[in-house]
């Protein structure tokens, strides 16, 4: 007898999309089969007439339970919304997974010396999610830059964080303390080569965007609203094609983290065509407002950094999700509240971050399959497979596929809803989505074959989700495969 049955619904696999009928046995996928010929008992038959079904949606790039910067916040110990809440809006948006982040968060500069090794740090990222997640997770590991110039001998401990099922490694190029060298970049980067693991990198130029900050104050313009003037696109355009540079030097796999400019989707997909394994992700924020709507009353609520740019650059990121230079969609998720978004007012004081968990999948099904036709096999790709190639989870992850977690997300296409902040579940007081109006909608997430939420009731427990060890696929490592 099988735990669960899926029938009737337009499911979506890796090579195709049609009606198809899901098996699923102890937590995996073991049939997609023709409809009417998978045995007829089961403890559960879910009938997904009209539903589209998908693989649970993958978050890549998620700050959940880490302190903000007091300059941000405008007060001390104020941190980002804890995994037992971030996971259940996630949880409610379809999505299945999260991949956050491990390393030291603290805005300060530290001390070196007493820098703990990756696996303590790991370990100790690992016990804050236990038990209070409503979905699977994994971290990257977060490489500090003034840490690296104290102990530079972390670099050799990489090897091991990658053998343990870490898989990858972000890098900022800006915003000290965090912002590494290009001398410890390149030995990091040629670490995680050796090592088969890829490279997450926010990338920015940083003297271009310490410069702007200096000029608009001097001129009086360091308004908030100027943000795009200052993490701006020729920014964008010289720090992407220095770490392409690198990369292809040290023959490493590179995963940008929200591309924002035309310029860093045209960077990333010249250098695809030329065989290098370089992956980009867009927010989904980024492909529905531009810099005008900095201008608006509380603004920059919609703000995360880099900056949100023009129409033009808006429609890039568009374009290249469809297109497929582009791989996957994420939210960089960092659920605070309206105070604390709107306390700081200038373009060194605005407050990062954006609380978007639970809108992504249906926000970015509106735009890009209700408004544009997107097929839904790639409409799965970026909310979900790629990811899971790119970052080391396929095909465990992101696939309806017998063997795979089954971890399922089904959607209504025909549900036409106007979001409200009272209809979500982020530990917030505000949305910055209020208002947009769905076209389809989640009605279903299932994680390893349990329900976890139904017809908007939370059925899931904080205790069922688990840490994912990782591994990047050579093939990956390699050649841009998606």
């Amino acid at each position: 007898m099988l735990d669960l049955i899926i029938r009737g619904g337009l499911t979506v696999t890796p090579e195709k999309e049609g009606e198809m009928d899901v098996g699923v046995l102890d937590g995996k996928i073991v049939a997609v089969a023709v409809p009417g010929t998978l045995e007829a008992e089961a403890r559960r038959v879910i009938s997904a007439q009209g539903k589209i079904v998908l693989p649970g949606g993958i978050e890549p790039h998620a700050h959940i339970g880490i302190p903000i910067p007091e300059k941000w916040a405008g007060r001390p110990e104020v941190i980002t919304s804890p995994p037992q809440m971030s996971s259940r809006a996630a949880a409610f948006g379809g999505v299945t997974t999260i991949l956050d982040f491990a390393g030291n968060f603290n805005f300060a500069p530290v001390d070196g010396s007493a820098q703990k090794p990756i696996m303590k740090v790991i370990e100790e990222r690992r016990e804050i999610f236990k038990d209070h997640c409503y979905t699977d997770f994994a971290f990257h590991y977060i490489f500090r830059g003034d840490e690296l110039e104290a102990a530079p001998e972390a670099i050799n401990q990489i090897g091991e964080a990658i053998q343990s099922g870490l898989a990858s490694f972000k890098i900022f190029t800006v915003h000290a303390p965090f912002r590494v060298p290009y001398g410890h970049l390149w030995s990091v980067f040629t670490e995680v080569a050796k090592h088969a693991g890829i490279m997450v990198v926010h990338a920015e130029e940083d003297e271009i965007v310490t410069y702007m900050i200096a000029k608009l104050k001097r001129e009086g313009r360091d308004h908030g609203y100027n943000l795009h003037l200052v993490h701006n696109n020729l920014s964008e355009d010289i720090s992407f094609r220095k770490i392409l540079r690198l990369a292809k030097h040290t023959e490493t796999g590179v995963y940008f983290v929200h591309a924002t400019a035309k310029e860093g989707v045209a960077a990333i997909a010249e250098a695809r065509s030329e065989g290098q394994p370089v992956y980009g992700e867009a927010l989904h924020n980024y492909l529905e407002f531009t810099c005008e709507d900095y201008k608006k009353p509380d603004g920059t609520l919609i703000h995360t950094y880099p900056a949100i740019k023009y129409a033009e650059d808006r429609d890039s990121l568009i374009a290249g999700l469809l297109d497929g230079q582009l791989c996957t969609t994420a939210t960089d998720e960092w659920t605070t509240h309206k105070d604390v978004k709107l306390s700081g007012r200038t373009v060194e004081t605005v407050c990062g971050g954006h609380n978007g968990i639970e809108t992504r999948l249906p926000v970015v099904f509106t735009k890009l399959v209700s408004e544009r036709g997107m097929s839904l096999q790639r409409f799965a790709a970026i909310t979900s497979t790629n990811a899971a190639k790119i970052l080391g989870l396929y095909p465990q992850k992101g696939a309806i596929a017998p063997g795979s977690d089954a971890d399922f997300v089904l959607i209504d296409p025909t549900i036409r809803k106007k979001l409200k902040l009272g209809d979500l579940h982020a530990d917030s007081d505000y949305s910055i989505w209020e208002g947009f109006e769905c076209r389809g909608y989640p009605v279903m997430t299932i994680l390893r074959g349990k329900v976890i939420v139904e017809d908007g009731k939370l059925l899931g427990s904080s205790s069922d989700g688990r840490w994912l060890p990782r591994k990047v696929s050579p093939a990956v490592l390699t050649w841009p495969v998606v």
